[in-house]
């Protein structure tokens, strides 16, 4: 097994619908700029509430990559 090192970073992922969706959207953009993701951890709930109800909900994420080796 060869050693690894791994980065982390933090992002908000957003989403009218669900916390999970929030978070699906999350990934699937850090995905896009990032390679080699590998888990992430939540960190924060939260939401914007309007009318009595909740609007948007937002999901702080720490993302855990693989640095790429200088092979």
């Amino acid at each position: 097994m060869t050693n690894r090192t791994y980065r982390l970073t933090e992002i908000v992922g957003t989403s009218p619908e669900s916390i999970e969706q929030a978070i699906s959207n999350g990934i699937e953009r850090a995905s896009k700029t990032l390679r080699h993701l590998d888990w992430f951890e939540v960190t924060q709930v939260r939401g914007q509430i309007q009318d009595g109800g909740v609007q948007h909900y937002q999901v702080g994420l720490k993302i855990g990559f693989r640095l790429e080796d200088d092979e």
